[in-house]
């Protein structure tokens, strides 16, 4: 992890970066953002961690815990909501065994991300499954895709 954090921050001095640029570095790197990585950076650079991790927590782009192999974006737009989004990721949540509060299951073969807005009104709810684009979701259609993904992740549930 060191190298990279060097790296990084080689990167941060030679084209006059910022905390989000090192952000952006680190999540490139790891898939999210490790609180060493930040305490590491807090002390080369005499910026407090607070401002990283009030950064982090701001942008929806970055993530302090690892992600899952497989992730699940659902709008939570209004037109998104009207349709049903909250619904949708109710029951998504209970079909992965992913309690309220957290993002990723347990086994780290799921994730799912809760957005303010897709910017795809004409098509709510929407719901973005590896980057493939699902439109008008339903349960049934979201189930099936769901489905698919934990065959070919060989998921085995609890």
């Amino acid at each position: 992890m060191k190298k990279i954090l060097e790296k990084i921050l080689k990167n941060y001095y030679e084209n006059e970066g910022n905390v989000i640029s090192i952000l952006q570095d680190i999540e490139e790197n790891f898939g999210y953002i490790p609180e060493e990585a930040i305490n590491w950076f807090s002390k080369k650079l005499d910026i407090p961690a607070s401002r990283f991790f009030g950064t982090a927590t701001f942008y929806s782009q970055f993530h302090l815990k690892p992600k899952g192999k497989n992730i699940l974006t659902v709008c939570r737009g209004t037109a998104c909501h009207v349709k049903g989004s909250e619904r949708l990721i109710n029951r998504i949540l209970m079909e992965l065994d992913i309690p309220p509060e957290e993002d990723t299951s347990e086994d780290g073969k799921f994730t799912v991300e809760r957005v303010a807005c897709i910017g795809t009104c004409s098509m709510a709810p929407v719901v973005v499954i590896n980057g493939r684009v699902l439109n008008k979701v339903t349960l049934d259609k979201l189930f099936k895709e769901i489905e698919k993904l934990k065959k070919r992740s060989k998921y085995v549930r609890g």
